[in-house]
């Protein structure tokens, strides 16, 4: 089946959240390679609906959530994609809180610089993996993630 453009642009913009969280991981990589910074631009609508409204990412999940996932007269390709999206957030909204509780005590070393562009650049690869499947009007199938997200939209 192909599908219509606009519901596969959507799906590229819906990958957008979860990129623009993992974008404060980064922040070693930018400074060490300057030139990183312009993979930023894409979620800069994302991070300003985010700070300018209070509670503005929660309020965002809950949109996504209510309006779009648990609506069945969304097209099911913008549900996968808006799920999968979310969950990779939660993933990385999870990794966040670990290192403010567990890895921030213990400063700024190399292996936390590490494991901290580690994040951001897998976050880069499922971001391009995700868009490449999008433009093909295909699912973006992520082990274990798209699993979950076939179970809950079924």
């Amino acid at each position: 089946m192909i599908l219509p453009t606009w519901q596969k642009v959507l799906g590229i913009l819906l990958y957008l959240i979860p990129w623009s969280d993992s974008i404060p991981f980064g922040k070693n990589l930018f400074l060490e390679f300057p030139f990183l910074r312009w993979l930023t631009l894409p979620a800069l609508p994302v991070l300003i609906i985010e700070q300018a409204i209070p509670f503005g990412g929660f309020l965002l999940f809950l949109i996504l959530f209510l309006a779009v996932i648990r609506n069945p007269k969304v097209p099911y390709f913008i549900r996968f994609n808006a799920l999968q999206a979310l969950l990779l957030d939660i993933g990385l909204i999870l990794i966040s809180y670990t290192f403010q509780i567990i890895l921030a005590p213990i400063g700024n070393n190399l292996i936390i610089r590490t494991f901290s562009s580690s994040v951001v650049v897998t976050m880069l690869a499922v971001l391009i993996f995700s868009i490449v499947q999008c433009l093909q009007g295909n699912e973006a199938d992520l082990p274990g993630i798209s699993t979950a997200v076939r179970m809950q939209l079924t």
